[in-house]
């Protein structure tokens, strides 16, 4: 691993924040890191797929895992200490969100799809040739929820590295009054991982071939929404 990615891992200098912002960051990223770890040490997680670390296939075991924001809770403590690397905007928010998931193991790049999207995607594809997985929730940071954006393709054709569309389903949560209406799973719950067949994209894919990856990633994650909603209810009524 060179130093430009070790930093990925790091925690960001918050200079550039004031005092009470230091302090907000720094208590919310230990207090959020603390209670996933303690909900999700008592989870149990089950899939009927293939873990893609496991495919001998090199392109299948660096791939670009796509889920919705409100599966972020779950997502984290599923995917720890895998080395994936989450893109984070550029925001205060962000700052301490990106923290709690780098206790977790993951790599943070900054940028979103309105502030440095450019300069991260550079930054995403230098890193997956060198085999580090990226995983983004592709509705964030702000949403439209449930509305895939275009960077995952456009990414995939730069990389040659596959889409994997992903869902987690708990059976038992609540959700909190945020723009994405994030799932906290209940302690002790089950929770199901649904994973949808990976999406490929040609290194001379046109606008319109993006655009329908897009699309065909849009419907692989709905549908998988759907899977996860019927499966929480056969287990309600087992």
């Amino acid at each position: 691993m060179t130093k430009r990615e070790e930093k990925f891992y790091q925690f960001k200098p918050l200079a550039n924040y004031d005092f009470k912002q230091r302090l907000v960051i720094r208590i919310a990223g230990i207090a959020i890191y603390c209670l996933i770890w303690m909900v999700g040490k008592t989870m149990r997680f089950e899939t009927d797929a293939t873990d893609y670390r496991d495919h001998s296939d090199p392109k299948l075991s660096v791939p670009i895992i796509c889920g919705w924001h409100d599966r972020l809770f779950a997502g984290a403590y599923y995917f720890r200490d895998r080395g994936l690397v989450v893109m984070s905007s550029i925001s205060f928010d962000a700052e301490y969100t990106a923290r709690v998931i780098q206790r977790f193991g993951f790599g943070i790049i900054k940028g979103s799809s309105t502030r440095g999207g450019a300069r991260a995607l550079v930054e995403m594809v230098r890193a997956m040739k060198t085999g580090i997985p990226m995983l983004f929730t592709i509705d964030g940071p702000r949403g439209p929820r449930y509305e895939a954006k275009p960077g995952p393709p456009l990414l995939a054709k730069l990389t040659g590295c596959p889409i994997l569309p992903i869902s987690i389903e708990a059976k038992r949560y609540f959700t909190v009054g945020s723009w994405d209406k994030a799932q906290i799973p209940f302690p002790f719950t089950r929770a199901k991982v649904f994973v949808s067949e990976p999406i490929f994209v040609s290194p001379n894919a046109d606008d319109a071939e993006l655009e329908q990856k897009r699309i065909d990633l849009q419907n692989a994650l709905d549908s998988l929404v759907e899977k996860g909603k019927a499966w929480a209810i056969a287990e309600a009524h087992a």
